[in-house]
């Protein structure tokens, strides 16, 4: 039950309208708004002088990779796959079309990595001269692009109609976030600057997943074909976000089974709320 027009004109879903009589792009504003305030909440902690070892900041961060790895299968790859069939009625211009989205959500953020100087907490600086920038800026800079993506995912989860999709995106996006800010915190710390300014740094990162969250909304609301593509480039970049950055990172210090069971019990903590939620 659709009211759609030809050239990418808005398509409007009145069977979730009825069924949710709510915008979707409002949904998706809030849902990754939530998520994003999350590495607020995570860096708390650095308010109260804490600090935490090595090893369980690994596994922390190995429990986010774990959330996103779950998350991009169970919630974005799958539903792709499922919408592209449907639309396709077939299965192998379906699995073309989520390999495609894949690839381009994957390549995005590998250009994004290129193109903007930002600095990561052990292996340094990357991408573009930083030219006078300075370092707190390049971490800012590099928290933004892993969260881009993310609420983008959020955005998009809402953005197809279903519901408890974006919220278990959502929730679980919002759960890894919460490590991710106390790394930021603590890392940002390290370098000398004050509790507060540590934690407020860290809490600002994540407001950039409601930009993605509602841009994701919005495109995936104007014209519904364009949601298998949308479900599985934001896949692809968080795949490329897990391996490129974050596995990296909880594998320098030597932690690597610390990190390993953190992405295990993530991986399965989002399979089960992906199950129960959906």
């Amino acid at each position: 039950m659709s009211n759609s027009c030809a050239g990418g004109r808005r398509v409007l879903n009145l069977y979730h309208i009825e069924r949710y009589p709510v915008n979707i792009v409002y949904l998706g504003l809030l849902g990754s708004l939530a998520a994003g305030m999350m590495t607020g909440v995570g860096a708390i902690p650095v308010l109260f002088g804490k600090s935490i070892p090595q090893r369980a900041n690994d596994a922390l961060l190995g429990f986010a990779a774990g959330v996103m790895l779950s998350a991009s299968f169970f919630s974005l790859i799958l539903p792709a796959l499922d919408a592209s069939t449907e639309r396709s009625g077939s299965e192998v211009i379906a699995a073309g079309i989520v390999v495609a989205g894949i690839l381009l959500g994957a390549f995005a953020v590998a250009m994004m990595n290129e193109a903007l100087p930002h600095v990561h907490f052990i292996e340094g600086p990357d991408g573009a001269s930083p030219h006078h920038l300075s370092k707190i800026w390049l971490f800012v800079i590099a928290i933004t692009i892993h969260n881009f993506p993310e609420g983008m995912a959020v955005g998009i989860g809402f953005g197809g109609g279903d519901i408890s999709n974006g919220m278990t995106l959502a929730i679980g996006i919002g759960l890894q976030n919460a490590p991710e800010g106390l790394a930021v915190a603590v890392a940002l710390r390290g370098l000398g600057y004050g509790k507060w300014f540590a934690f407020l740094v860290a809490g600002a990162t994540g407001l950039i997943e409601p930009v993605g969250g509602v841009l994701g909304a919005a495109i995936i609301s104007f014209s519904e074909p364009f949601l298998p593509w949308g479900l599985a480039f934001a896949a692809g970049a968080m795949i490329y976000i897990i391996s490129h950055e974050i596995i990296p990172e909880t594998h320098r210090s030597g932690h690597q089974n610390s990190a390993t069971m953190g992405l295990l019990t993530g991986l399965v903590l989002m399979l089960f709320l992906d199950v129960t939620l959906g």
